[in-house]
């Protein structure tokens, strides 16, 4: 019986990683897939070495990391790794995403991977929160501070959900235990849900560049593409080596290696690099709650793709209208992750509020607009 149930995991294994049957006109845009697993693999792994000496105390818990980096064998070594994937976990996500926009693949059928590709997309996002506060430095407590404050917002009960979340009426030991176990607890959910997010696209297969069927077109997973795979993998892990041996605070913040004091606020208080497009939508609205539900808007707007999206064409190839709008939005994108960094005055605040309404504006009008055009000038073309 033994012998027969590891049989049967085998040949589960074997369909979905090695026999899986993929298009075969499939580019390097689609290396994100196994790029994001390696990451996601990496950080739980150095997560489970880094817990094993941290200290989850505000007293501790900044002295104990420096002490993973000054006294623990290759300490330094696992840290830096944990911080720098983190952010290139965000780059292969974001990469990830944006080809999914650009090709199409949130389409009917791949909904369900779709809408389970953007629960991942949250959850590393509050993920990331609670690790960069893990190391309580100054940006780590008055990050925390402002961002669990944005709940207050919420009619009725929102400060008394803030005091809920810090076990007290400020950020504390009791916010420092909790966001610890959270932060440890989540990368194995993220883990499940990337497995369900496998077994999602494996139903339908991965979509194509030319968005039109190519199911009598395929190849094997292994060798072809697990050899491109491969070849991304190794190059992600060489630019990640300079990175963590040569500049391992290239993508953090200086403020974070002074203690954290409560007494002291920064001159700035931003978040990760990652997160600023979504910091940047949330200071453009002067109404706090209209910025908190603008900044979560942004995020579950994702969700509503399939159904805005009405044009009969999957991707943007033959799509030229859709090519220009799908660039004006990654412009936009950037537009205001450079305004979140930067002080909520003139002339970066009108900035972030137009790049703001622009975003929006983007997947609730200019998607369904085009779409409807592309399929009337379809129609009118085949009657004719």
């Amino acid at each position: 019986m033994r012998l027969l149930k590891s049989h049967s995991l085998l040949r589960l294994v074997n369909s979905y990683v090695i026999d899986s049957p993929q298009p075969a006109n499939i580019s390097y845009l689609w290396n994100f897939g196994s790029l994001l697993a390696t990451c996601l693999v990496i950080q739980i792994l150095t997560g489970c070495f880094l817990a094993m000496h941290y200290q989850s105390h505000v007293d501790f818990a900044f002295n104990s990391v420096e002490h993973i980096m000054r006294d623990v064998n290759n300490g330094w070594v696992v840290r830096y790794t944990h911080a720098n994937v983190a952010s290139f976990f965000f780059i292969f996500v974001y990469g990830h995403i944006g080809r999914n926009l650009y090709y199409g693949s949130y389409k009917s059928p791949r909904i369900l991977v779709w809408s389970i590709g953007v629960i991942i997309l949250i959850l590393m996002m509050a993920n990331s929160f609670l690790g960069y506060v893990l190391p309580y430095g100054q940006m780590s407590l008055w990050g925390a501070t402002v961002i669990t404050n944005l709940l207050s917002a919420i009619p009725v009960f929102g400060q008394d959900l803030v005091e809920l979340i810090w076990g007290g009426f400020s950020v504390s030991n009791a916010t420092l235990n909790r966001f610890f176990s959270l932060h440890y607890i989540l990368p194995f959910l993220l883990a499940a849900l990337a497995l369900a997010h496998l077994i999602a696209v494996h139903t339908h297969g991965s979509s194509n560049p030319n968005g039109i069927s190519s199911n009598g077109d395929r190849y094997s997973i292994h060798p072809y593409f697990m050899f491109k795979d491969l070849i991304t993998i190794f190059a992600f892990f060489l630019v990640l080596s300079v990175i963590v041996f040569y500049y391992p605070n290239l993508l953090g913040h200086s403020d974070n290696y002074i203690e954290a004091n409560p007494m002291s606020t920064p001159s700035s208080i931003v978040p990760e690099w990652y997160l600023l497009p979504f910091y940047a939508i949330l200071r453009s609205i002067p109404n706090k709650l209209l910025g908190v539900l603008a900044m979560f808007g942004s995020l579950f707007i994702l969700f509503i793709l399939p159904l805005v999206d009405v044009s009969r064409i999957r991707g943007n190839q033959f799509r030229p209208a859709m090519r220009v709008s799908f660039w004006f939005f990654v412009v936009n994108f950037f537009i205001l992750m450079w305004i979140g960094s930067q002080h909520p005055d003139s002339p970066y605040l009108e900035i972030g509020q137009i790049s703001t309404a622009l975003y929006f504006i983007w997947f609730l009008i200019v998607i369904p607009v085009i779409g409807l055009a592309e399929n009337t000038l379809m129609d009118i073309a085949t009657e004719n």
